[in-house]
């Protein structure tokens, strides 16, 4: 394979390909990505990565569909899988000083967030640029029937300087589904097992640009 030819697996240019670093979890939370069709970021991009890296995760790439069911292809109850929201939260009070917070419908700290976030079988995430993802949320109005997901990263993205992120507390795709995953399955070492592709991508991108600048 040529330094110009894609990988057919983790679908990456040759020289940024990270197969090596894949080790499918089985993870007992299910992950759904939805990712923007003008989603073109092949180079450092995760959301093909997450599913590699992930036994139990679908990515369906388009701008809206009917319903939950309709894209996992069984009957599934949208109250029962959250979706990271795009949003804030409306509260006068700081997020409980813990990794997820569930949102109630005005915005705020929902009750009783131990007894939600156990009773979630799936988690949705939206795959794209800022104004891609916003889409796909105002197109999608089955989405409002999830519950609102607030993730708080325990560090920021490992992207580092490789890409300017709209927030201070925004993550790659595959760094939020391992934080959430890791929160909702009661796993600490969960994220660093989902990690090694991407931290392999960013090394690989890192030596790539620096050598770019040599030459």
């Amino acid at each position: 394979m040529t330094a110009n030819e894609i990988c057919s697996q983790c679908q990456k240019p040759a020289n940024l390909c990270v197969c090596a670093a894949l080790t499918p979890l089985d993870n007992r939370v299910f992950v759904l990505i939805l990712r923007h069709p003008q989603e073109q970021d092949r180079e450092l991009g995760t959301a093909h990565l997450t599913t590699l890296q992930l036994k139990n995760a679908l990515m369906k790439t388009g701008l809206s569909w009917r319903n939950l069911a309709k894209i996992l292809g069984r009957p599934a109850d949208p109250k029962r899988w959250g979706v990271l929201y795009l949003g804030t939260a409306k509260t006068a009070v700081p997020l409980p000083p813990q990794p997820l917070t569930i949102l109630n419908r005005k915005g705020g700290v929902a009750a009783n967030q131990d007894a939600l976030l156990k009773g979630l079988e799936g988690i949705i995430l939206l795959d794209g640029n800022w104004q891609q993802a916003k889409a796909l949320w105002w197109r999608n109005a089955w989405l409002l029937k999830c519950p609102r997901l607030i993730l708080q990263p325990p560090k920021p993205s490992l992207y580092g300087p490789l890409r300017k992120e709209p927030r201070r507390e925004s993550v790659s795709t595959i760094e939020a589904a391992a934080y959430t995953l890791a929160a909702l399955e009661k796993d600490e070492t969960l994220a660093d097992k989902i990690l090694p592709p991407f931290r392999l991508l960013l090394e690989k991108a890192r030596g790539w640009t620096g050598q770019a600048k040599k030459i």
